[in-house]
């Protein structure tokens, strides 16, 4: 992601050209800091220097810029759709193959491309449910069965996770919510999952302080102590053998912040009910639910903190 600043120094465009071709023309739709300020991607970079090209050197307006660039986008979806047979599913599935093909080569250029390609057709959430994590998974399935190097594994893990955290700072805080601690435990390693709903939480407003995979107890009760503001943690345990040491972890949290909530997931926790947890909330739910869980829950939350 980048500022306008370096926007305007890569493209030689002056911010006030750019912002008068963004506010009256929509050329681009940069996403935006909590703060306001903008943030433009690879792509929104590739549009202007091809709208710069056509209205320097091709002589036309930048309003008829603006309309071939999104005719050409549209054509783009319709024989990207063409070729992946015309269903969404398929479509998502022939994306699923191409990255996936691209990163196991150490292909990054292709892959980011096609990366980008995606979240301007189908959006980051789609991307990532239906494209970014089945990858994850199939290259983590892949490593098990010995046809995936650790290399890989790593390599695309950090990745996909890098795009990931390029989307936690778009989204504005609501200083009225209660922050978040979300980490696994130590000893896991799969974050994916838990990463995603940090990113919905934050979509909704939600500040998430996110500590990530394999991480240690020491120093979590120094930081709560600062972070006055925590009122809910979010630990995710994808092996079972790990839900005993999560759990009392949990209790020795809870005896130095009693008033502070904790929500589990993953499939460690799958076939575990939640009167038998210490956590306060146990999520098995798909990710289409969460929104209502947010709705009716998190708002309680928010209440009683």
């Amino acid at each position: 992601m980048y500022s306008i600043k370096q926007v305007v120094e890569m493209l030689d465009i002056p911010s006030v050209t750019l912002r008068a071709w963004e506010s009256r023309y929509k050329a681009v739709i940069p996403e935006r800091t909590e703060s306001g300020y903008r943030l433009y991607s690879q792509e929104n970079i590739d549009d202007l220097r091809w709208l710069k090209e056509q209205t320097e050197k091709q002589g036309i307006s930048i309003s008829h810029a603006v309309r071939l660039l999104r005719a050409g986008k549209e054509k783009q979806l319709e024989e990207h759709t063409a070729m992946a047979g015309g269903m969404p599913g398929d479509a998502f599935e022939k994306m699923k193959n191409q990255i996936y093909t691209a990163m196991l080569e150490f292909q990054g250029e292709r892959a980011n491309a096609l990366i980008d390609f995606g979240f301007s057709l189908y959006g980051y959430e789609s991307m990532f449910h239906q494209v970014l994590v089945p990858i994850l998974v199939r290259v983590g399935d892949a490593w098990e069965a010995g046809l995936a190097t650790v290399a890989q594994e790593h390599y695309m893990t950090q990745m996909i996770s890098n795009r990931f955290y390029q989307f936690f700072h778009v989204f504005p805080v609501q200083a009225h919510f209660p922050k978040v601690l979300a980490f696994c435990p130590s000893g896991e390693h799969h974050q994916i999952g838990l990463l995603l709903f940090a990113l919905f939480l934050r979509k909704n407003g939600v500040e998430v302080i996110y500590l990530g995979a394999n991480t240690p107890e020491e120093g979590i009760l120094e930081m709560l102590n600062k972070q006055s503001r925590v009122g809910l943690v979010c630990l995710s345990v994808t092996g079972k053998e790990r839900v005993a040491a999560t759990e009392d972890l949990m209790r020795r949290l809870k005896e130095a912040f009693p008033n502070l909530q904790f929500l589990v997931g993953g499939k460690g926790y799958e076939e575990v009910a939640p009167q038998f947890s210490e956590a306060r909330y146990v999520m098995n739910e798909s990710p289409e639910h969460w929104q209502t869980w947010f709705q009716e829950v998190f708002m309680k939350l928010e209440i009683r903190y």
